[in-house]
This record gives structure tokens, C-alpha cells and sequence, in this order.
């Protein structure tokens, strides 16, 4: 997280001054491949286009504001969309339960601001047991010697579940639990988001939900999919009622 917080910094440091720094590395990459270097102070004319969809603008002002520092705030507010207060807050809580190096990144305040984003699992009661078992629970795993070179929450779970900790210490295998999940429903979401702007395109933009969701389906999942012969999904869709079908060549 402090990283991104360095990468964001960056960008605005990019953003506010980096332009003619750019611009003299593209012009000596243009030079080294004979490319021929346009004059930045004249107008910029856009090729392929109506010329009274464009603002009259010169050479410099087109590519330092809509391509230079138009990518720039594209990176940034993909950032701002991927890390933002809230998931800032939930990585770094979730770092507090990575077991590497004899959980040097244990924090019981961080495990238990974790457990407040669930309240539904984590209800004032349960966060006073949460937090006797967080102190319990650290001092048991570090002196445990089938603990040691644990690297990932992944292997802290299995490893809980193998000694029968899991048990004792309910509310932590809990929010070991909610932690491993949350990424992988994030990233579900994504993977579905990311897929909507593929399928539903300006030629589909007129389909229903049903067909929506089924085209959804098959291409998020098309790699289950493609194991399925052709034959069998003829044979689906005559079983679904009596139509007459072409036998395929």
C-alpha cells in the first residue's frame, strides 16, 4: 500500500513537470529512427476526422493534454478505483494475519478493525472473545515449531486445520477465512465487469438480460466451455423439444 501511495505521488509528480522531459526523450527516439519530428508550435491537424470536431489547438497542447496527460489521469483513477480508502484499509489490515518470518506482522488492532467490516459475523460480543483469542492464539502458533516457515494466509489455514487449532481458536480461523475469500470475490467481480465491456458492445446493446447473462456465462467461463463437443450440445438443444435439426458435416 505505500507503494501505491508512491506510484501515485509519482504520477502527479509526472503529470505537473515531466512533459519536457518526455518530450526530448521522444524527440531523440524520433531522431534515432529518422521519424520525422512535427513542429510543436503548429496547428495540429487530426487526420481521418472533421476538423470542426476538433478545438483549434496546436501540435504541443493535443499531445501534452489529451494523449500525455490524458493517460496519466486514466492510470491514476484506475488506481483510485482498485486501491481505494476503504480496500487501502482492508489490505492492510490482512497483512496483520501473514504468518512469514514468526508473524512479525501480527497486530491484534488490525485483526480486530478487520473483523468490524463484518459485523454481520462479528457482533459486539464476538469481537471481546475475538480479541481474548487473538492473544491466546499468537503465543501458541509462535512457539509451535510446525508453524515455522508458514509464507502465505493459504498455508496458515491448512496448517490450523492439520493441528486442530482451527477449533480452539474459532473466531480467528473466521477472519483467516473472510480474508482468503475477499480477494477472490473481488477479483470475480472484476473478471465479470471486465468481461460486460467485451460482450455487451454497441452491436449487442439492444440484447435482453437472459441473453446478457448467458453470453456472460460462456465467455467468462469459456475455457470449461471448450471441453464441450458439438455433438453434445446438438444433442441438448433437440432434447429440449421436438425440432428438426441439420446433421453437421
Amino acid at each position: 500500500m505505500a507503494l501505491v501511495g508512491v506510484a501515485k505521488r509519482r504520477f502527479q509528480q509526472l503529470r505537473s513537470n515531466g512533459w519536457e522531459d518526455f518530450l526530448e526523450k521522444v524527440k531523440s527516439f524520433c531522431i534515432e529512427y529518422s521519424i520525422d519530428v512535427p513542429t510543436m508550435d503548429s496547428k495540429y491537424e487530426p487526420h481521418g476526422r472533421s476538423h470542426r470536431f476538433y478545438p483549434v489547438q496546436t501540435i504541443d497542447d493535443h499531445y501534452r493534454r489529451e494523449v500525455f496527460i490524458g493517460i496519466i489521469d486514466r492510470i491514476h483513477q484506475e488506481l483510485e478505483n482498485r486501491f481505494d480508502e476503504v480496500s487501502r484499509e482492508l489490505l492492510i489490515c490482512m497483512s496483520a494475519l501473514n504468518p512469514s518470518n514468526s508473524f512479525v506482522s501480527f497486530d491484534a488492532k488490525k485483526i480486530l478493525k478487520l473483523a468490524t467490516f463484518y459485523p454481520k459475523d462479528f457482533p459486539s460480543s464476538a469481537l471481546r472473545t475475538l480479541e481474548i483469542q487473538l492473544g491466546t492464539y499468537i503465543e501458541d502458533v509462535r512457539m509451535d515449531d510446525r508453524f515455522e516457515g508458514l509464507n502465505n494466509l493459504g498455508e496458515l489455514s491448512n496448517k490450523l486445520v492439520d493441528t486442530k487449532k482451527h477449533e480452539f481458536y474459532g473466531l480467528v480461523y473466521l477472519v483467516l477465512k473472510l480474508a482468503l475469500i475477499l480477494p477472490v470475490a473481488t477479483a470475480s467481480v472484476e473478471r465479470v465487469f471486465s468481461a460486460l465491456y467485451l460482450v455487451k458492445n454497441k452491436l449487442r446493446n439492444s440484447m435482453s438480460d437472459r441473453l446478457l447473462n448467458d453470453c456472460l456465462v460462456t465467455f467468462i467461463e469459456r475455457d470449461i466451455f471448450s471441453t464441450v463437443s458439438e455433438d453434445d450440445i446438438v444433442h441438448a438443444f433437440m432434447a429440449m423439444r421436438k425440432r428438426k435439426a441439420k446433421a453437421l458435416n
